[in-house]
């Protein structure tokens, strides 16, 4: 068996960045770059490879700018309204001579002996000769030859690129085919044993190659040609003969997978014997095992395997050497200032990088952050901007106020931030409201039911479900509303009623009954998260049943959402879990009703915000109600009923 090194040093990104740099600079991957020559209607977004210059005149004759009659300038003088002069109109075929004119619609050639031309408003036809009521002067209403571009004339610089008006401005010149910068041929190699290339291929232990779709997508996106390679085994012996091949005929090399210090993790070793190691390990997070290397003069570059990671560390240190090889302009990020909705832990030494929503909340630009895991694919789709915590901090409390780097041109006046209790409703209410307004989207953040009531009171969300039981009156939400959020104007709308049971696997093979089972030593329980909704009605719920949670093995381990709690199940990782029957529903689980609960909303916009109306129509809409019940364990039957309206003081 090989024996892998550990991190070879663990650098500060900017000090890695500096030096991957500095090792592209000095092996020349930046200069004497190779061309290729284009069709020019092929060349938008391509850089020139040199300065481009105009092959003709444009125009390349002098010509009419406008309809009407074309003149000798002098012959005109004099003419106005109460005064028309009286010119003889001209075929062709006729040779022009004193007070005469020949008819020209715009862009025709200018006769011979001719150097103006009069407005057909200006004009009048009669009887074969034409009257002016107006002047014009030498060259008025004509396009002389090289007006716009003189031939020879300079068209483009040198990497310049190319837009379209600029495809306009090259073929007026009489250029067809121009030289431009190649784009960097770039190889995504895909490692792992774990992986494989289609849905057909899964099985439990190996899982899709996302990655090298992923990157393979962003290299194009950042001007480059990719390469996406086949799937290689974790063999030293094969991703070395793969890395050599693809250094042959590619400028680039990415190698994603296997860049850590494990036992099967080969990059390392491999780059180290087809060349230099610059950098195994950047004080990231995450992200930490990323490796750059040179070799054969060519950037290699290791990337972690996890999504979010490998995403994270191509954007760091691939992005912007792509966009300096092919001379484009540096990448550049709108940056806003928001405020945190919750906290962030992080770990001192580590500069992390967080991915969130983000929102305006009545004046008030905030940033939700997403669940956090390097293999966490949603956060890549859901996040609308990135924060960076600083290695000197151990985390940032609320309500900090830190800047956010957008992503993909997220417009934080269009989103609409839902922080509170997770229900798989929420996310067609999105749906629908993007059918109504398509510009706007809802951004779902799940903290909990007590999450989002604080939310709202700091003016950190404009939505929050909430589904909380007050024990002494057996109602719910109104209470806690009344309690936590006083004197702000707010509403608070029913969504829906919902069923909450136990979901177990498909036949029940436990035999779990209710409650009173999840103290039965072997059984295995999943629970939601502290100050969500369905943790209190579990609490509330074994209280009334005498059931202490010491009693039940697994209490302690927490997840997020009901879909999390249901994949834990179907993942064989608990037994059961509380959740709402449609997440049983959605991954074919069974389903002991426990409770019906109600859920709701606290909606917090501005008089003048009329996304409060059309959130109201959407609930109480037949379409919403039908959609919603066909999930399982809905009841929508009085969806958008206004519950409590309470009012700043």
């Amino acid at each position: 068996m090989h024996k892998n090194k550990a991190y070879l040093n663990c650098l500060q990104r900017e000090q890695a960045q500096e030096l991957w740099y500095q090792k592209l600079t000095e092996c020349g991957f930046f200069k004497n770059l190779p061309r290729e020559t284009i069709l020019v209607g092929d060349a938008r977004g391509r850089v020139t490879a040199s300065s481009i210059y105009a092959k003709q005149s444009v125009p390349h004759y002098n010509g009419a700018a406008m309809d009407g009659i074309a003149v000798w300038a002098s012959d005109t003088f004099g003419a106005q309204e109460n005064e028309p002069k009286r010119l003889t109109l001209l075929t062709e075929e006729q040779t022009f001579s004193s007070d005469c004119c020949y008819v020209v619609d715009t862009g025709d050639l200018m006769p011979l002996g001719t150097n103006a031309v009069v407005m057909v408003e200006d004009v009048y036809f009669v009887d074969g000769g034409a009257e002016i009521i107006a002047a014009v002067a030498p060259w008025q209403h004509v396009r002389i030859i090289g007006e716009d571009i003189v031939a020879n004339e300079l068209v483009l610089p040198e990497h310049h690129v190319i837009s379209p008006v600029d495809i306009a401005a090259l073929l007026a010149a009489g250029v067809e085919e121009i030289e431009v910068l190649s784009k960097p041929k770039v190889a995504v190699i895909p490692t792992g044993d774990e992986i494989v290339a289609t849905c057909k291929e899964l099985k439990p232990g190996v899982i899709l190659d996302v990655n090298s779709h992923m990157l393979s997508a962003a290299v194009a996106e950042w001007g480059g040609e990719p390469v996406r390679m086949n799937i290689v085994k974790d063999n030293i012996h094969g991703i070395k003969r793969a890395i050599f091949a693809s250094l042959q005929v590619n400028d680039m090399v990415i190698v994603n997978a296997g860049t850590s210090a494990g036992r099967e993790d080969y990059t390392s070793t491999v780059l180290s014997e087809l060349g230099e190691v610059l950098v195994h390990g950047v004080a990231i997070k995450p992200g930490k095992p990323v490796i750059l290397a040179i070799c054969q003069g060519k950037p290699v570059i290791g990337l972690p395997g996890y999504p979010v990671s490998a995403m994270l560390t191509a954007e760091l240190f691939i992005r912007n050497v792509l966009v300096a090889r092919q001379k484009l302009p540096p990448y550049e990020e709108d940056k806003i200032e928001a405020a945190l909705v919750k906290q962030i832990a992080s770990t001192l030494g580590v500069e992390e990088y967080v991915r969130v929503s983000v929102g305006n909340v009545q004046g008030k630009m905030v940033a939700a952050p997403l669940s956090r895991g390097a293999g966490l694919i949603s956060s890549l789709t859901k996040a609308q901007g990135i924060i960076r915590v600083g290695r000197g901090n151990l985390g940032l409390a609320a309500g900090t106020v830190l800047p956010v780097n957008l992503l993909h041109k997220a417009k934080p006046a269009n989103t609409i931030l839902a922080v509170g209790s997770h229900d798989l409703a929420l996310e067609l209410l999105g749906v629908f409201l993007r059918r109504r307004r398509e510009n706007v989207y809802l951004s779902c953040a799940n903290v909990g039911s007590m999450g989002g009531i604080m939310a709202i009171a700091n003016n950190e969300a404009h939505i929050a479900g909430i589904h909380l039981l007050d024990e002494e009156t057996g109602q719910y939400n109104k209470a806690q509303m009344e309690k936590y959020l006083p004197n702000k104007n707010l509403h608070l709308v029913h969504f829906a009623m919902r069923q909450q049971g136990l979901m177990v696997l498909p036949n029940n093979p436990k035999e779990i009954e209710g409650l009173k089972d999840l103290t039965r030593p072997e059984i295995t329980y999943i629970n939601r998260q502290r100050g969500s909704g369905t943790r209190m009605l579990l609490d509330y719920e074994l209280k009334k049943s005498t059931i202490h949670s010491s009693q039940i093995r697994g209490y302690e381990k927490e997840v997020g959402t009901h879909m999390a709690v249901a994949a834990s199940v179907i993942a064989g990782a608990a037994d059961t879990g509380l959740g709402v029957q449609a997440a049983a529903h959605a991954l074919g689980l069974d389903f002991i009703p426990v409770s019906q609960e109600q859920y709701d909303l606290i909606l917090n916009f501005s008089t003048d915000d009329e996304h409060m109306n059309i959130i109201i129509d959407i609930l109480q809409s037949p379409e919403f109600r039908y959609e919603v019940e066909s999930l399982g364990g809905y009841d929508l039957r009085d969806a958008g009923k206004l519950i409590h309206f309470s009012k700043e003081n």
